[in-house]
């Protein structure tokens, strides 16, 4: 179940650690009418959503996270804000996500507090999923699993980095190229949770394609494991 943003520091902090389902990430938009109306539509079939707009400029990033955080409360879905920690606590946004780039994990930890959700960018790296855990991370995300049009990917995940992930003790996700179709497989592997962009926010009914990739999970996977 989605977490709710007055949910204690210690089950919020347990509850991230089982958070199981899917993670939609927004889509690069500008109208911020728009992303919240389009966003509405999945939010019941979401356990995290993740604002992402690479090339937005800094007060409209302020503006969207402003607008999506009261349509996150109202679903109890957790919003977490990449790239950008300073704007996560800044706003209020119960996490961030870091990539290459985006400032030390133990700083947006110390920031942000011991409840708030921090995911970190593992590319194909099993070595860099240990350092983040041990840095602070709340899970750790490996990818592109799959061709994508979404954002430039030169290193590609394979489904054994989450089996080698595990033992790790935080969620795993999967994200790049995911669709309905092969995100059964990730699940099998072990993933926790699938991040998806286009594979839900530019299908024609993005609330059924949401469904339809929820559907990976309707039967537990053999290797998904704690």
């Amino acid at each position: 179940m989605p977490l709710s943003h007055s949910t204690r520091e210690d089950e919020t902090s347990i509850g991230a650690r089982a958070a199981r389902g899917l993670y939609p990430v927004t889509p690069d938009l500008d109208d911020t009418r728009a992303l919240v109306s389009l966003v509405t539509r999945v939010l019941p079939h979401a356990t995290w959503l993740q604002y992402r707009h690479k090339t937005a400029t800094p007060a409209l990033r302020r503006a969207q996270v402003a607008a999506l955080l009261p349509a996150c409360r109202a679903a109890g879905v957790p919003l977490i804000v990449n790239d950008d920690w300073l704007l996560a606590a800044e706003s209020g946004a119960d996490g961030a996500h870091l990539g290459e780039g985006d400032g030390a994990l133990e700083a947006a930890r110390l920031a942000l507090g011991p409840s708030a959700i921090l995911g970190a960018s593992c590319y194909d790296e099993i070595e860099r999923a240990r350092r983040a855990v041990d840095a602070g991370a709340s899970y750790v995300a490996f990818g592109a699993f799959f061709p994508t049009t979404t954002k430039a990917a030169t290193r590609r995940a394979t489904p054994g980095l989450l089996r080698a992930a595990r033992g790790l003790g935080v969620p795993r996700v999967a994200i790049g190229g995911i669709t309905a179709d092969n995100a059964p497989a990730l699940v099998e592997a072990g993933a926790d949770l699938l991040a998806v962009v286009s594979g839900v926010f530019a299908a024609p009914d993005p609330a059924f394609a949401a469904q339809a990739c929820l559907a990976a999970f309707r039967h537990p996977p053999a290797a998904a494991g704690g």
